[in-house]
């Protein structure tokens, strides 16, 4: 077996109950490894490939890769197929995302487009409850449904990265998933909190309960969970190719799961049906597209086009905050951050208004992300107080630059995305890197493991309006790829990597890697600080929601007393909503040297290593 040092899998580890047989785990049975990996540690410094992921699982699988001569691509993909195990409420062959990668030979961004797409037979009132007439309930009606599940993209993505930059095959890059699926990983409190928050939708189905509440409970913290179908599943896909899963019976399997979804017949949840045909998932392509781009302040800022919505939002707000020189107010926290809540709300206002799949919206990528349409939305910004939310999208049509326009209609930002999702960000010895942001939407994603094939099927198709409207560029449409947040992002000095950082979150997605942006740079904090610091995202809404910690801050008290801006706590104490984001980054520093950097508390803490570590 692979010496891969997962999830402290010490001797007691190894005698802990396995939840999904019964039986003990035998010491054999149990990873083991050098105690430099077992240990989950946030931020690693050193040479030869780096990664930062929420697990540590998955970030010692990214390692194996690396020192077996694997690039960033092919770690990339091993570590995103064993967050598949053990983040499976996050992420998963069920889901999609978007992968963005620098080629170090070339010099050049390149990214994938793996969202997921609607079905050809979706409706575009799919969701409006036919006996009511009205809109399915959020949650947990159409959260916990057939309906909202997408075709998925994530094995398309795999696929199409290793073929076009990787250097081993997806039966090699699978190896260290199919172990940890195989053996088991250990349940940590993260783990078991999603889990009781999901109960009552996972006991909906006997194919999600049998593995994820062992017993009619959510598995004890410390216990080790195995899940051998999705073993079985990457198996197939390691001696088959992704093919297998687009065609075939295992199509057939989640094409049934779908259309008649196999929930319990005690369960009191709707669970309304989709329309997913197994030629809508033949049909599926992965797609390679151009990054959106924008410098800010010598820096090259690369992120992901539509569909996802991440690249120029995140592009637009930095274009807008380029106008003001922030490092020169670095030491008036408040201002800084003032302008950074002030531009995101501007940002998202657009953001609103023109974003959508460009395979069925024309997108005004251009000139969102034209600095001068920047410079004018700047104008929009009282340097003394908040605006009134929801503030209006700007006029892509008819913009100069100056401070004397009229703003459009309003626009107000109503996003359903949802807060959970993962990210990691890789790199290798000869420079290549990659940021992956990967998801099944909902925690938990619909709520159903596909009858023994061992993963959960996404729910991303909520991220589409509920309400059709022509004038919408989010309107649910056949084949359409919803609008997403996701914000894979590589930042180049003089086109060599400086920092790549993403995040999971839903909407807080754009503003987490924003505010990272802006602390690493306009407040010059180290990578760690700036990804460690208190969050707050202003979406164009009424209230800023922010972490606890954020509120209570100097510099939060002065955004209310000084600025007029009002705070909404992010979640509630004790469930996994309390935190925004769980980002990953590394930084590239002198001599080759990385440092890699994950959350320290965070969902528990993340974990970043190296391959020779440089203490």
């Amino acid at each position: 077996m692979p010496i891969l040092g997962r999830r402290l899998a010490a001797i007691t580890a190894a005698l802990a109950m396995s939840v999904t047989t019964g039986a003990l785990v035998s010491p054999a049975s149990a990873h083991s490894g050098s105690s430099d990996e077992t240990k989950k540690m946030p931020t690693a410094t050193g040479y030869g490939g780096a990664v930062s992921t929420v697990d540590e699982d998955a970030s010692a699988a990214a390692i194996e890769v690396l020192r077996k001569g694997g690039n960033a691509i092919d770690a990339a993909v091993a570590a995103a197929a064993t967050l598949g195990v053990t983040e499976p409420y996050s992420a998963g062959i069920g889901g999609g995302g978007y992968f963005v990668y620098y080629d170090a030979k070339s010099k050049k961004v390149h990214t994938i487009d793996g969202r997921e797409t609607a079905p050809a037979a979706m409706p575009t009132d799919a969701f409006i409850d036919p006996v009511t007439g009205k809109p399915y309930n959020f949650t947990p009606e159409l959260v916990t449904s057939g309906v909202s599940v997408g075709v998925p993209g994530t094995p398309a993505t795999w696929e199409r990265a290793l073929k076009r930059w990787g250097s081993m095959s997806l039966a090699e890059t699978l190896e260290p998933a199919i172990d940890v699926a195989e053996d088991g990983f250990k349940v940590d409190a993260t783990f078991k909190l999603q889990t009781d928050e999901n109960k009552v939708r996972f006991e909906a189905f006997p194919s999600t309960s049998e593995l994820y509440l062992p017993g009619g409970k959510a598995p004890e913290v410390g216990s080790v969970l195995k899940n051998r179908d999705l073993a079985d599943t990457y198996r197939l896909l390691a001696n088959k190719g992704t093919d297998a899963f687009y065609t075939g019976p295992l199509a057939e399997d989640i094409v049934e799961a779908v259309q008649n979804p196999p929930k319990s017949a005690k369960t009191e949840l709707p669970v309304p049906a989709g329309s997913m045909t197994t030629k809508d998932l033949a049909k599926y392509r992965a797609l390679e597209q151009k990054p959106t781009h924008v410098n800010y302040r010598g820096y090259d800022v690369y992120g992901m086009a539509p569909s996802s919505s991440g690249g120029t939002t995140v592009g637009e707000a930095l274009n807008i905050l380029e106008t003001f020189d922030l490092p020169a107010l670095k030491d008036d926290k408040a201002k800084v951050l003032h302008h950074y809540l002030e531009a995101s709300a501007l940002a998202f206002a657009d953001r609103a208004k023109y974003l959508g799949d460009p395979a069925f919206v024309d997108v005004p990528v251009k000139e969102l992300l034209d600095p001068v349409f920047g410079k004018e939305r700047a104008c929009e910004i009282d340097p003394l107080k908040a605006a009134v939310k929801p503030v209006p999208a700007g006029d892509v049509a008819d913009y100069n630059g100056a401070c004397d326009v009229e703003p459009a209609a309003l626009s107000d930002e109503k996003d359903t995305e949802n807060i959970n999702t993962t990210n990691l960000t890789v790199s290798d010895k000869w420079g290549n890197v990659v940021e992956y942001t990967l998801t099944i939407e909902q925690t938990g994603g619909s709520g159903i493991v596909v009858p023994g094939r061992g993963f959960i099927l996404n729910n991303e198709l909520t991220d589409f309006s509920t309400v059709f409207s022509e004038t919408d560029p989010n309107r649910i449409q056949p084949g359409k790829r919803p609008r997403s947040s996701m914000s894979p992002t590589i930042v180049l000095k003089d086109d060599e990597p400086f920092l790549a950082l993403g995040s999971p979150g839903g909407s807080t997605i754009i503003t987490t890697v924003l505010q990272t942006l802006v602390n690493r740079i306009d407040f010059d904090m180290s990578i760690e600080k700036a990804l460690a610091a208190p969050r707050a995202t202003q979406r164009n809404t009424a209230n800023v929601t922010a972490e606890q910690a954020f509120i209570d801050s100097p510099y939060g008290q002065e955004l209310g007393s000084r600025y007029g801006h009002t705070f909404a706590a992010a979640g509630a104490a004790g469930t996994s909503a309390a935190e925004i984001g769980a980002a990953t980054a590394i930084e590239f520093l002198d001599d080759n040297k990385v440092r890699a950097v994950a959350e320290p508390v965070r969902r528990g803490g993340g974990s970043a290593m190296v391959v020779k570590p440089s203490h």
